[in-house]
């Protein structure tokens, strides 16, 4: 399913609750815009709202894969059914996931670096898909 709203760069996603469907031409440009911006970061934390644990972690080594970002480790993990968070620090090498109601689903992306905070911003929501 894509969407009806004029997604052409990142900055349509802001405020969004949920990530959008996007055409491939729309999810194209994402990537490619994404590409630039990460270049300026030197590490990241993600955040993936799913339907469940194992959406989260899919999407998570699929991001990982594209990007050729070394594999998380998990740190604490919440195995009940249902929708959850999963928070990924680069900085420690670890995900978290907490099992959670009542978020939207995608993926958010934050960009650090402390040499140029300029380059410093959260991306998202992205469609679980955009890395597949």
């Amino acid at each position: 399913m894509t969407t009806d709203l004029p997604i052409t760069d990142l900055a349509g996603l802001r405020g969004l609750r949920s990530a959008p469907g996007l055409d491939p031409a729309q999810a194209r440009l994402l990537r490619d815009e994404l590409s630039v911006r990460l270049g300026a970061c030197g590490w990241f934390t993600v955040g993936i709202m799913a339907p469940s644990s194992s959406a989260a972690v899919a999407a998570l080594g699929q991001l990982e894969a594209a990007l050729g970002w070394p594999a998380l480790r998990p740190g604490e993990a919440s195995d009940a059914p249902g929708p959850v968070f999963l928070k990924g620090n680069q900085r420690t090498g670890l995900f978290h996931l907490r099992r959670e109601d009542g978020l939207g689903e995608g993926i958010l992306i934050t960009g650090h670096d402390a040499a140029d905070p300029a380059a410093e911003d959260t991306w998202g929501p992205l469609p679980l898909d955009l890395f597949a």
